[in-house]
């Protein structure tokens, strides 16, 4: 009887779930990730200030959550 749960649980990580995991996993470090919108984000920030570049900074969130990072 132990045995029928056992058994249960590794068909169920062996389903989508997992390969959805593994396709959204992302291919670098978060440091490598997007430097053009990075670079834009930071000079942006330097000169004006955070508040004024709400745009630059949602541009480089939205291509780090592109690249699979979870933001």
């Amino acid at each position: 009887m132990g045995n029928t749960l056992t058994s249960v649980v590794p068909s169920v990580a062996a389903t989508g779930a997992v390969e959805d995991s593994a396709k959204t996993k992302p291919k670098c470090k978060a440091c490598c990730a997007c430097p053009e919108t990075k670079r834009a984000r930071d000079a942006c920030i330097m000169e004006h200030g955070e508040e004024k570049c709400s745009e630059l900074i949602e541009q480089h969130k939205q291509c780090m959550r592109d690249m699979g990072f979870n933001i």
